[in-house]
């Protein structure tokens, strides 16, 4: 990827004046523990398949009394030494520190997972914001360091301002909340204990098996405690991040099983995106006629218009994908984890007998559904598999079927996005739906923009509906779907290749959890697109809601209601758009088709430096997108006195009848004779 000017301007790939220190230098150096810290971070680099880039790209932080004389003295010596070069680890100020770790998270999974952000926090309640950014980096499989402030190692002075005090542990801090959500977790109780905890950081942060969310613990005394370094410590480190083929007795054996099928199918996921195995993919799909359904993080892995993409697979699928997969005869996962909504909730893949092939570069994801685990790189083993079946295809009826599905729900999406004049002139006010605010976001933005989005109604209809144009195009968060992702990731993205615009999609309820990261935006100058779609509540919960029975209950933006006693009033008169505007964003409100049109062409033309611009358009939430004919498994109350939950306990009964366990193991299940030419 080639630097932008936004990229130079924060420093990052800049030249340091570290990286002239002589080779093979001897001795020792006096530093803190922060300003050691700091300055190993800046020589760190990842490689794989002979590219190298920098580690981290720099840190997002905010400083408190726990951080701002350790880690915060750090940051400010080695930028005053790097003058106006920039330093190697440039500092920017967040305004939530929940929202800093999901800004580098972004950048990480934009970046495929090679480089990504440290993150510093104050003691106590500035740590702790981080959590959710760690769950979230650890289920999503991304690579973030966190640098969580703690008390006093020394217990000097306790107990201190913001200290967890627990009578049966001295040793418990609040930092230790981070132990179930990271990948790896380790405290600095003494400075000596640095250098082994950064290196095993560092190799949890480059490998592809274990990354997530890498935290170290930092006592506020132990930061700004000296010590003499080996200079070494300080030497600039290469990690390479590994493409680990698979055995080739197991890929003879997926060859094998996959010759046997007369309905096979994939189901593409975000490993495919992590080791670049796009193009692998589209080959082995060309040649062989197999058919492909992405899950959330895997949506890209082909792009619009491969004869072989049915589209979103599962519970937010298309009915082409969920038609193929109810038949499927055999299951290849190429880099899931098979999520409920890949699978919805175990009653997508519904063939009697049917079997799995799973290709993960995690053993712990390759296992699932008893599949036959072929462990190894995407790439790598995509390739090995297309040798492998040289010369075998699915028959040209099952080609033809494909073509047929999709293009029955091609045309279903094309209504979605373009509603007749009828059906418009009956919505509510006259608004737009979400669908068409959504398919004219997908038409009009260039196929290198990336669409965001994470919570909410709209990724389910983003995951049916969008169409991809390029591997990078489109990052919906699902593992966490975390509400307020979108602003700070939009962000990250934008940092990550500033030659792409990012369109942010973001509900009312997703805008008001977490606004403030626009303001960094503004601060940086940094260009992200805003499209905030106002329908004054939760659309998707409310809509769950009154599938389970519930009546939308508590899902509306609504005041209370004083003949009632209920959130069923008026509509609140919050004005987003001034919120947005309050912030220092351009606000480009929208009522209509045409406006919206005029609304992405004003954005597409803003200057790249500008700043964030943020659409506003209200959209009518009671109308849908097309349905994926498929389930999700939400239990609903065994006895009720209402009815409307009593009629959807029925339901659920009779969707939960048709779930599978997926226990049989593939290769003692029967398979079809391979020199049966029916299907070759």
């Amino acid at each position: 990827m080639s630097e932008g000017t936004e990229v130079s301007r924060l420093g990052r790939g800049a030249p340091s004046h570290l990286d002239q220190r002589p080779r093979g230098e001897q001795g020792t150096v006096r530093l803190t523990t922060a300003q050691a810290l700091v300055r190993f971070l800046g020589a760190q680099w990842s490689e794989r398949d002979g590219q190298r880039q920098r580690l981290f790209a720099g840190v997002l932080g905010i400083f408190g009394h726990g951080n701002v004389a350790g880690v915060g003295q750090a940051l400010l010596q080695e930028e005053l030494a790097a003058g106006p070069d920039g330093a190697d680890l440039p500092y920017v100020l967040a305004r939530n520190e929940q929202a800093m770790v999901h800004t580098a998270v972004a950048y990480a999974r934009q970046r495929d997972r090679l480089t990504t952000w440290a993150c510093t926090a104050s003691v106590g309640p500035g740590s702790t914001n981080m959590l959710t950014g760690a769950a979230l980096a650890t289920i999503n499989r991304l690579p973030v360091l966190l640098l969580p402030s703690s008390t006093f190692a020394t217990r000097a002075a306790g107990p201190l301002l913001q200290e967890l005090e627990q009578p049966h542990g001295g040793d418990l801090t609040v930092n230790d909340a981070f132990r179930p959500l990271s990948r790896f977790y380790d405290e600095v109780r003494r400075p000596e204990q640095l250098p082994s905890i950064l290196l095993s950081a560092m190799r949890v942060l480059t490998d592809p098996v274990e990354t997530g969310a890498v935290t170290i613990s930092l006592p506020q005394d132990v930061q700004a405690e000296a010590h003499d370094w080996p200079v070494e410590l300080f030497a600039e480190r290469v990690h390479h991040v590994a493409r680990p083929p698979a055995e080739p007795a197991r890929i003879a054996q997926a060859a094998e099983i996959i010759r046997s099928a007369r309905r096979p199918m994939i189901v593409a996921g975000g490993g495919v995106h992590h080791a670049q195995a796009e193009d692998a993919l589209a080959a082995l799909c060309t040649a062989t006629g197999i058919p492909v359904g992405e899950t959330q993080s895997g949506k890209g892995s082909l792009l619009h218009g491969h004869p072989q993409l049915l589209g979103a697979v599962g519970s937010t699928g298309t009915t082409a994908a969920n038609a193929v997969a109810a038949q499927a005869d055999v299951v290849i996962g190429i880099g899931t984890r098979y999520q409920d909504f890949t699978t919805a909730s175990r009653t997508a893949f519904a063939a009697e007998g049917v079997r799995f092939v799973n290709l993960n570069i995690a053993p712990f994801d390759a296992v699932k559904h008893s599949g036959l685990t072929v462990v190894g790189d995407a790439r790598e083993g995509l390739t090995a598999l297309s040798e492998a079946l040289e010369g075998w295809s699915v028959d040209d009826d099952f080609r033809d079927e494909q073509a047929r599905l999709w293009a029955d729900w091609d045309a279903q999406v094309e209504v979605a996005h373009h509603p007749s004049p009828e059906a418009t002139d009956a919505l509510a006010d006259g608004l737009l739906t979400q669908g068409a605010v959504l398919g004219l976001v997908n038409e009009l933005s260039d196929p290198r923009d990336v669409l965001l989005c994470a919570a909410g109604s709209m990724p389910g209809d983003l995951h049916k509906s969008w169409r991809v144009r390029d591997r990078r195009g489109y990052h919906v968060e699902y593992g966490y779907s975390c509400m307020g992702y979108e602003v700070p990731a939009a962000i990250g993205i934008r940092w990550a290749d500033p030659t792409r615009d990012v369109f942010a999609m973001v509900g009312d309820g997703g805008y008001l959890m977490m606004p403030t990261e626009l303001v960094t935006a503004v601060q940086e100058r940094t260009k992200v697109i805003v499209v905030l779609v106002q329908n004054h509540g939760f659309h998707s919960i409310g809509s769950l809601s009154q599938s389970l029975g519930s009546q939308r209950f508590g899902t509306a933006y609504r005041a209370r209601n004083e003949a009632t006693g209920r959130l069923d009033g008026d509509v609140l008169p919050v004005d987003l758009a001034a919120n947005a505007r309050s912030l220092g964003c351009h606000v480009i409100e929208v009522h209509d088709r045409a406006g919206l049109e005029a609304a992405i062409a004003e954005a597409k033309a803003a200057p790249a430096d500008g700043g964030p611009v943020v659409i506003h358009v209200e959209t009518d939430p009671l109308v849908h997108g097309p349905d994926s004919a498929s389930w999700w498994d939400v239990p609903v109350g065994e006895v009720s006195e209402l009815e409307s939950t009593r009629g959807a306990r029925a339901e659920y009964e009779q969707h939960k009848a048709a779930q599978r366990t997926h226990l049989a193991p593939a290769d003692l299940l029967p398979t079809h004779d391979p020199n049966d030419q029916t299907h070759n």
